[in-house]
């Protein structure tokens, strides 16, 4: 194992200057015009693959190619099957508007001190750049991987991964695999390597009450017709109580609830409240009674208004009672919450709740279901021990409070649980300006996709 640490030192430099060679394609998934700049980025990538000794094919799609790299099968010393694991990851990237507030051009990688600023520095492109190094590593110093490696790299993370679920069918049996690397989150800070072991779900609606047929005179009819925009604040109002529970008969049923041990883990992560609220500007923090902050933004449901529309908005005063207003929800679910009925009980509570003044219409829109592997598994074990020996620090257990859907597909379709490792620091700016990558954890996430192999191949 030492000539491959070895390795990965010596050759670092190397390894920076050719990810900012990727970085500079301006791969962005959003945008129709970057498609061949996305087939570009591709070509590259499967090229560099097989300069390090992949097996590396472009794969067709209804939108972009997926890359797919192997290293050679290798044959096992017993009769046991080899392990097979696979490792994800997105070479598209964010539209990097505004390029004002850029420092730098997002697509000219620069570096500033242990740094590195490009647009996809960390989302994703270095993340999954890391796992690809630590391989060459095996290669190149022709030492035997305990495992199989197979890569899964797309171009459509970005704007929802619409046809991997399709891609991932159609070659099922090439990518059966014992498990799911991906390196797509964050961590802390470099002293806090992190396991993240759960992801909330989602479940989105869009709510209209309809009042009068027109906007109305507020001077003379104001008094006989009820609002649709007060109603609808009513109605909004009722869905939250405010110990910070959600007032739906229900809701709370499936919630599986943290354990003594990952409260506990979750109590390790850094976090100073005051820091916290002036980072996000506000005059004092809300949430769930009973609740760490912590635990409140990864680990319980939640409700949010994500916008809220009714009558005039322009310059100035118009007196109107308005025709319509409109709300559009999102409910962060955890395990072991299902979108569908979560949206059939908001549904039927709605339906009890609004006044017959108005009438209420409602849309249903996208979701995805929560994700969750054991902490304590074989599997999130031996990620946490690879992290340990790479980063020299006891790592954190983390619950993220996004959704990554591709994971539950993955899970769903290969019948493969994820081990998420992610490199990301909070300050790394992803989807915003001045997106970096540190590069001591590109240094430390090769070492760790190094180890990472021999910990997972064993625990197996």
């Amino acid at each position: 194992m030492q000539n491959i640490l070895n390795y990965l030192k010596e050759n670092e430099p190397r390894f920076v200057s050719e990810l900012c060679e990727y970085l500079r394609f301006p791969s962005v998934s959003a945008q129709s015009h970057h498609r061949k700049d996305l087939q570009a980025a591709a070509r590259w990538l499967a090229d560099h693959c097989r300069s390090i000794g992949l097996n590396a094919r472009l794969c067709p799609t209804n939108g972009n190619p997926v890359v797919v790299a192997e290293t050679p099968r290798g044959r096992s010393a017993s009769s046991r099957r080899r392990p097979h694991f696979l490792v994800y990851g997105h070479y598209d990237v964010q539209p990097a508007e505004p390029f004002e507030l850029w420092k730098s051009p997002p697509f000219e990688p620069r570096i500033d001190g242990r740094s590195l600023f490009a647009r996809g520095a960390c989302d994703n492109k270095g993340q999954h750049f890391a796992h690809l190094k630590a391989v060459e590593a095996y290669l190149k110093t022709g030492t035997d991987l305990p495992c199989d490696l197979t890569f899964v790299i797309e171009g459509e993370e970005e704007v929802g991964s619409q046809n991997l679920p399709a891609f991932l069918k159609k070659i099922r049996g090439q990518l059966r695999c014992d498990a799911i690397v991906i390196s797509d989150t964050g961590m802390p800070d470099l002293k806090h390597p992190a396991l993240t072991y759960a992801l909330r779900g989602i479940s989105a609606i869009e709510i209209k009450l309809q009042g009068p047929s027109r906007d109305l005179h507020s001077g003379i009819y104001g008094g006989t017709v009820d609002s649709p925009a007060m109603a609808l604040c009513r109605l909004l109002a009722g869905l939250r109580g405010r110990n910070g529970r959600i007032a739906i008969p229900g809701f709370y049923d499936d919630v599986v609830p943290l354990s003594a041990y990952e409260r506990k883990q979750l109590a390790r992560i850094p976090f100073k409240e005051a820091a916290y609220r002036k980072f996000l500007g506000v005059p004092e923090l809300f949430g769930e009674r009973g609740y760490t902050p912590q635990e409140q933004r990864t680990a319980r449901p939640t409700i949010e208004i994500n916008g809220l529309t009714s009558g005039y908005q322009g310059e100035g005063t118009k007196t109107i009672i308005p025709a319509w207003a409109s709300a559009k929800l999102t409910f962060r679910l955890v395990p072991n919450q299902h979108p569908g009925r979560i949206e059939n009980l908001v549904r039927q509570h709605l339906k009890r709740s609004c006044p017959p003044t108005v009438r209420l219409e409602i849309e249903g829109g996208h979701g995805g279901e929560p994700y969750l592997i054991s902490p304590t598994s074989p599997l999130a074990q031996a990620g946490l021990r690879a992290l340990k020996a790479a980063f020299e620090c006891e790592p954190v257990l983390l619950r993220e409070g996004g959704s990554i859907p591709i994971v539950t597909d993955f899970k769903k379709i290969l019948g493969a649980d994820a081990l998420m490792l992610g490199l990301a620091l909070p300050d790394d700016n992803p989807h915003s300006p001045n997106e970096k990558f540190s590069l001591d954890a590109f240094a430390k996430g090769m070492r760790m996709g190094a180890l990472l192999w021999q910990e997972l191949a064993a625990a197996g």
